[in-house]
């Protein structure tokens, strides 16, 4: 198992146990995270998955590929250091109890 706590614009926050392999979005939608659409499934093709991540977990984030660079671009939200989508960071050992806020925007 790992934790992810979703943080949202007013301060709220949620945190959600779930197995390990399942990625940031998956976790957010499956458990019903407002501000979390995941619109393209995961494809890294929408953005509605936009998430800044807190800055003590960036170095056990993996890389950043090209689609996600290119996607983060599209952002309804304002695109920061700190901003990752969902869809590309998948819970395990290394992640678990990363946090990270909910964009106030992502349509």
């Amino acid at each position: 198992m790992a934790s992810v706590t979703f943080t949202q614009p007013d301060g709220t926050a949620r945190t959600l146990d779930v197995s390990a392999g399942t990625t940031l979005m998956r976790a957010a939608v499956s458990n019903g995270v407002d501000g979390i659409v995941g619109e393209c499934g995961g494809q890294a093709m929408c953005a509605t998955c936009h998430v800044y991540v807190r800055p003590q977990f960036a170095a056990a984030l993996p890389e950043m590929g090209d689609d996600e660079e290119e996607m983060l671009d599209c952002t309804t939200a304002e695109r920061t250091e700190r901003s990752r989508l969902g869809c590309q960071i998948t819970l395990g050992d290394e992640l678990s109890g990363i946090v990270v806020d909910v964009p106030a925007d992502q349509l």
